[in-house]
This record gives C-alpha cells, structure tokens and sequence, in this order.
C-alpha cells in the first residue's frame, strides 16, 4: 500500500528496528519504508564519546533517528541517533502507532464494503490523505466531525463506511480544566437568581461545561475541549455568563482556576 514515498528526505525523522550493532555502528531496518536499511555511525550514536555502543543501541530495539544523507542508487541512507531528543522522539513513535492503527482501521473500512486493503487505499485512502495530511488524521477529523467528509468526493458506501470504523475507534482526545465560582447576593431570592446565573453559564458552545456545588457559595465549573486554547476561551465566556446574569440582579461572582488534568 503506497502510503509513503520509497525513501526518506534528508532532514526526516524514521522509526527504525535496529538489526545489527557493530563496535563501528549500528544497522537498522526502516519501518515506515519496506526494505530499505541504513546505517547508524558510532559517531551519531551519541553525543560525547561511546566506549561502549551497546550502552545506547541493541539488537531489536525501536529507535528514532534522524535521516542525515540518502544515496537511493546504492540503497545507502546515514542515520542520526544523537540528533533526535525526548521530545521528538515520543511524538515521532506515537506518530507511527496512530499511523499503523489507521492502516488497520482502512482495512476494516475496505472489509465493510468488500474491497482489500490495496483498493481501499487508491478508493478511499488516497484522497482522505490528500485532504487531511494522514491517514489517522483523515479518521480523528471525521470522528470529531461528521460532516468532515462532504468535500472530499468519496462514493457514498466508502463514505459511509470510514464514519462508521472512525466513531466506533477513534477517542477524540480532550483536556479539561477547572476552577472554582463565588456567587453572593443580598436578595432574600438569591437561590432562585443563583441557578438561573448557572444555567446561563452552561450555555450552548463547542466544549462541555459542568456546575457543581461545592459548598456555599462555592461552585465548581469545569470545562472540557479539544486543546487549551479553545478549552481557556470557553471557560472564560462560561464565567461572563454567570457573572452577568449575578450583577444584573446585584449579585457578585469571584472567579479562580482551581487545577489542569
């Protein structure tokens, strides 16, 4: 399935199996390019020094390099170990299993309309690639969004078939955060305006918003987003809601963030 190009770019991060280790280096095997090896010097196994090169790469172990030369007429490709932090490493392998898990999910996608894996993609897979960038991120959006296929020009049963595979497998990711409100009021109705303040503050926006009582006069507003942008802006408008619907009735409301999960 041509889901990427033969070789690499220079400059490329690429999830490798490391096969053999040598005092000199290590040979690796590409996993997201099938058949293709490279080559990892001891000079780019780390910085410093190596004395020992098993103390940082081994036979069998999942690695993250970065792709330093290509020379595609001798099959050669250099390899960077040291040139790849943390960081990039956790989000490069975590790039890789959603990538796998999107193969798999295709393929049940080709399965429900009786088609193998290798026609999914050039009927299907082609195209969500085109216009979302990747595969899993074609399968995150139509989760997310329903409508997200109308522009992509997919038949009406391949259409089908990716929203039902994307929303029973894909958990669209979220953050939540939270802070604590302070309602008072001098009126002898004060309950009564204190929930319709509460109810103003769920609203009706993209995010969920969750009161609860904490304890007089406290409350517990929550809120929860596809990022902490979105997420701070909702609970931010949440909070103009309820403080609002309290002044117009000479009420008050003190707002503080509580916690980030």
């Amino acid at each position: 399935m041509p889901l990427r190009a033969e070789y690499p770019e220079v400059g490329d991060l690429v999830v490798c199996s490391v096969q053999n280790v040598k005092n000199f280096g290590a040979f690796v095997s590409l996993d997201e390019h099938e058949g293709k090896e490279g080559f990892i010097h001891v000079r780019d196994v780390a910085t410093g020094w190596v004395k020992y090169i098993r103390d940082h790469v081994r036979e069998g172990q999942k690695v993250v390099c970065k792709v330093l030369g290509v020379d595609a007429e001798r099959g050669h490709i250099d390899l960077s170990l040291k040139q790849v932090n943390e960081h990039q490493k956790r989000e490069k392998i975590q790039d890789w299993k959603n990538e796998k898990k999107a193969e798999k999910l295709l393929e049940i996608v080709g399965t429900k309309v009786g088609k193998t894996l290798d026609q999914a993609f050039s009927e299907a897979g082609e195209k969500l690639v085109g216009e979302f960038g990747s595969l899993y991120g074609a399968f995150e959006e139509v989760a997310a969004n329903p409508d997200a296929l109308k522009e992509v020009g997919l038949d009406k049963k391949w259409a089908a078939a990716v929203h039902d595979v994307a929303t029973e497998n894909i958990e669209i990711p979220s953050v939540t955060i939270d802070g604590l409100l302070e309602i008072t009021s001098p009126k002898p109705d004060a309950i009564d305006h204190i929930k319709k303040s509460l109810v103003a503050g769920l609203g009706a926006g993209k995010s969920t918003v969750s009161i609860h009582y904490v304890g007089a006069p406290r409350y517990k507003i929550a809120v929860s987003a596809e990022d902490y942008k979105t997420a701070e802006q909702e609970l931010k408008d949440a909070v103009d809601r309820v403080s609002s619907s309290m002044e117009k009735v000479g009420g008050a409301v003190s707002f503080r963030r509580k916690e980030e999960k």
